[in-house]
C-alpha cells in the first residue's frame, strides 16, 4: 500500500467518554469500515527547542501554528518503518508533510544538520523548518492506542479514536518502549474527524443526538502543560 505523503483537511477533536465511544461506534457502523489494523499502538517524538518554543506557541491557540514529530505504529525496532511529520494548522485546515525511513536512520538524520541529505521536495520543507527553528531535539514521547475508520463512500473521511495516551520526558527513544503517565483518566478518549471538506449531515446529526461537541486538544499541549505545574525552572530551561 502506498503511503501517503501529503495531507490538506479539516480535523476536530471530541473528549468523548466511554458512553459515548459505545454510541458512537454502533451507529458509526452503517457508514464506516475499521480499517486493516484495528486497535493499534501509535508512538510519537515531539521535536521541540530548549525553550519549547513550539508548543508554548501552540497553546497561545494563533492562527498559524505548526510542530514537527517522529512516529512510528508499534514500538520500533532499527528497520521499523517511520514517519517525520511536519503538521501545520492555518485557520483550522491543517497541512502535513510526512516522509518515511528506517527509525534509526529517520533519528540520526534528524540528529545532523539540516541541510544534510534533502533530496526530495518534503525532505527541503522539513530541512527548512528545522534550520528556521535551530536547535530542535527531542522533547516528549507520546504514545496512544488509536482506532481508525474510514467512511464507506468516501474514504477520505476518517475517524479516529485515541485511548490510555501516555507520556514521558525521559527515555527519548521509540524502543524504549511505549510506557509513560496517562494523559486522561480510565474511560475517555481522544475522537478526530479528519474531512477534506465539509462534514457529512448524518454525521454531524449523529453528534448533535449524542450531545457530542467540539473540544480544543493537544496531547502534546497538555503534557507540557501537567508537567510544567509541577517543575516550571526545568521546562524554562529546557531540561526534560
Amino acid at each position: 500500500m502506498k503511503t501517503q505523503q501529503n495531507f490538506k483537511r479539516y480535523e476536530k477533536k471530541y473528549l468523548i467518554n466511554e458512553a459515548q465511544y459505545q454510541a458512537l461506534r454502533t451507529c458509526l457502523d452503517t457508514y464506516m469500515s475499521v480499517d486493516q489494523y484495528d486497535w493499534s499502538t501509535i508512538c510519537n517524538i515531539y521535536y521541540d527547542t530548549p525553550d519549547y518554543r513550539l508548543i508554548r506557541t501552540s497553546i497561545e491557540k494563533p492562527v498559524y501554528k505548526e510542530k514537527m514529530r517522529l512516529r512510528t505504529y508499534g514500538i520500533p525496532v532499527e528497520n521499523s518503518p517511520a514517519f517525520i511529520e511536519v503538521k501545520k494548522k492555518f485557520k483550522g485546515i491543517v497541512y502535513k508533510r510526512r516522509m518515511t525511513l528506517p527509525y534509526q536512520q529517520a533519528l540520526d538524520w534528524l540528529a545532523q544538520e539540516p541541510d544534510t541529505a534533502c533530496d526530495s521536495q518534503i525532505a527541503e520543507e522539513i530541512c527548512w523548518f528545522r534550520k528556521f527553528y535551530g536547535n530542535l531535539s527531542p522533547a516528549v514521547v507520546l504514545c496512544y492506542d488509536r482506532l481508525a475508520l474510514y467512511g464507506n463512500e468516501n474514504k477520505d473521511l476518517r475517524v479516529t479514536f485515541d485511548r490510555s495516551i501516555r507520556w514521558r520526558t525521559d527515555h527519548l527513544d521509540l524502543t524504549d518502549g511505549d510506557t509513560g503517565e496517562y494523559l486522561l483518566p480510565e474511560g475517555f478518549y481522544i475522537m478526530e474527524i479528519k474531512i477534506p471538506g465539509s462534514m457529512p449531515l448524518w454525521m454531524a446529526d449523529l453528534l448533535d443526538r449524542l450531545e457530542v461537541y467540539p473540544t480544543s486538544f493537544s496531547k502534546y499541549g497538555r503534557a507540557y502543560q501537567t508537567f510544567a505545574c509541577r517543575k516550571p525552572v526545568l521546562w524554562q530551561q529546557g531540561v526534560g
